[in-house]
């Protein structure tokens, strides 16, 4: 696992449009679920897959809104694994709507 540089990371976010670079090491995003418990379920389907990973994001649940952001720190940044796992995160929450 490499770290990716900032040219490979620009094309990975414009397939992301909902993702957005918190800084030079994150990129993050929010879901907005219909209530409070279908955000949770969500929560579980991400930690599930991403301890299958073994590569976990930080997770904040606020009511009906989910915030995640996600980086590599045994790389010091984002990798190819991190938008590997937020195109899933994105799958899971396109099938939960």
């Amino acid at each position: 696992m490499e770290r990716l540089s900032e040219e490979q990371i620009e094309k990975e976010l414009e397939k992301l449009p909902d993702w957005k670079r918190l800084d030079e090491k994150w990129i993050g995003r929010r879901y907005r679920f219909k209530d409070y418990l279908d955000g949770v379920r969500f929560v579980d389907k991400v930690a599930e897959y991403a301890e299958g990973k073994h590569h976990h994001p930080f997770i904040s649940i606020d009511y009906k809104i989910v915030t995640m952001k996600i980086s590599s720190w045994q790389m010091k940044g984002l990798t190819d694994l991190d938008f590997e796992m937020v195109h899933h995160f994105d799958e899971l929450y396109a099938g939960d709507q």
